[in-house]
């Protein structure tokens, strides 16, 4: 694909807002802008952010030795490197990525956030939409305030769909992220328990996700999931900015409030009444789900009129029932954007799971489930609930189940509490074995224990791996699922078990 060209007209418009000031002669085209002189190639433009513990500007003379033909810079540096300044580096990397998205031609955008789900609805969507034409997706974390204008200086003009992910770890960050990339579709996935000590509270981090509808106008759409506790929240603020919103999944209504009791029978109307609730599905839901080891099966429906559905088996080759959820808003956002009904369905039956998502990997007659990539409770139990299932499989059914979590992080005051309500819910699910790692998880091993599980806690990683081989050579295979927050690296005991074998 060919890369957009950056020149001194198209720099200079892109940062008016900041009033650039130009030193030096800038003739060059430039095809790159980056951040990082370890990535920086001859030809590359070179942008100096200032963080707390770094700044940019110290690498000017770097940039200028691996061939940078300009530094984009808060204040003038000494060096004969082309330099223009503008005051606040971050602003402008932020007004490039705007100006990139907004001089596209015909770009259809999708911009995701909730508290779980990101990354593996990203890749699902991405399935679906790369088989009509190049689609830009959200690599990595990329997803924050410098991370979304960085993934966005990554648009060429043969890209006719971006699916960009926006986290937030205060209250803020959605809003600007969602004005930068100006979605045609803004989804939210649910709303739960990450970085909750940032937050405050779920209702906290509800509005803070609601602040992606703000990128919207009259024509967009909004997707909801359809029974998250916070629905009627998202619903409002999404009405702030469009009228056009799916729902994805199904929620438990009071029957009054689901059906019109003046069509129906006396006799419909008393059997209803014996009834606490009714379940409503939402514009875009599933039937029949069938859990097969790492993947699942469930029957999609599209509900978009009175009387017509368009329905397709999906075989998701996600592990988890969780996923489908995941999937459900993945298919919603197609729809969204006009896609065919049948392209949904080969999307999401091809999709592939990202690298520490629930990764299957054999381990001689052992089966790890490497979903190390980050944490929360909810994800956490979900992943157990995945574990669980090898036990119960037609073919290759393991013998014992075990689960090794290290701590969950961004939990502000709430950590201690979580940490020991996930020991608590470990304990009505079950587990042959518990392995826990870190500070917090001493309480997650505390409270697991009280319920009968057989559990141990480690304050470090490094003699988790003789642990784990010491209790595997009992001559039955055992499934494993290693799990934490991203800080916790939990891989690396992972690598270091699969490096056995070859030792």
């Amino acid at each position: 694909m060919t890369p957009y060209i950056w020149q001194f007209d198209n720099l200079n418009t892109a940062l008016g807002e900041l009033n650039p000031i130009w030193h030096g002669r800038f003739t060059a085209q430039s095809t790159k802008i980056t951040t990082d002189t370890r990535q920086l190639n001859a030809g590359d433009i070179f942008l100096a952010i200032c963080g707390d513990n770094f700044d940019g500007h110290a690498f000017i003379d770097t940039a200028k030795d691996k061939g940078a033909v300009l530094a984009i810079v808060n204040h003038k540096v000494e060096s004969d490197l082309p330099q223009v300044v503008v005051g606040d580096s971050k602003q402008a990397l932020g007004l490039l990525g705007k100006y990139r998205r907004d001089v596209h031609p015909n770009l259809q955008v999708v911009a995701l956030t909730g508290s779980s789900g990101k990354t593996t609805t990203k890749e699902m969507l991405g399935s679906i939409l790369s088989q009509i034409a190049p689609t830009l997706i959200t690599r990595g974390n990329l997803n924050n305030d410098l991370g979304v204008p960085m993934m966005l200086l990554e648009l060429t003009d043969e890209h006719k769909f971006a699916v960009m992910e926006l986290g937030a770890n205060h209250i803020g960050e959605i809003a600007y992220t969602t004005a930068l990339v100006s979605p045609d579709v803004a989804c939210v996935l649910n709303i739960g328990t990450a970085h909750l000590g940032e937050f405050g509270g779920r209702d906290n981090i509800a509005k803070t996700k609601a602040e992606i509808f703000q990128g919207l106008d009259d024509t967009g759409v909004a997707v909801l999931p359809y029974g998250d506790e916070f629905f009627d929240i998202l619903a409002n603020e999404a009405q702030k900015f469009t009228q056009q919103i799916l729902t994805t999944g199904e929620q438990n209504v009071p029957p009054k409030l689901a059906l019109d009791f003046s069509k129906l029978s006396d006799i419909e109307k008393e059997e209803l009444g014996k009834l606490d609730f009714v379940q409503v599905t939402g514009d875009v839901f599933a039937d029949d789900v069938v859990v097969e080891g790492d993947k699942v099966g469930f029957e999609l429906y599209v509900n978009l009129a009175v009387d017509e559905f368009d329905e397709g088996a999906v075989l998701l080759p996600f592990a988890g029932e969780h996923n489908v959820s995941n999937a459900l808003s993945a298919a919603a956002c197609a729809v969204a954007l006009g896609v065919d009904f049948e392209l949904i369905v080969s999307g999401l039956n091809n999709a592939k799971p990202a690298k520490g998502r629930l990764n299957f990997k054999t381990f001689g007659n052992h089966l790890i489930i490497d979903d190390t990539y980050n944490a929360n409770v909810p994800a956490m139990m979900a992943g157990l609930k995945v574990l669980n299932a090898q036990k119960f499989l037609d073919k290759n059914a393991y013998d014992k189940t075990l689960m090794v979590i290290g701590d969950i992080g961004e939990l502000g005051d709430e950590a201690v509490s979580e940490h020991q309500s996930l020991g608590e819910q470990i304990g009505q699910v079950g587990v042959d074995k518990l392995i826990c790692v870190g500070d917090l998880m001493k309480h997650t091993h505390e409270y697991a224990s009280k319920v009968g599980i057989d559990s141990v806690h480690f304050a470090d990683k490094p003699l988790i791996k003789d642990e784990i081989l010491s209790m595997i050579g009992d001559g039955q295979n055992w499934a494993m699922l290693f799990k934490g927050s991203r800080f916790m690296a939990m891989e690396t005991i992972v690598n270091d078990l699969i490096n056995t074998t070859s030792e």
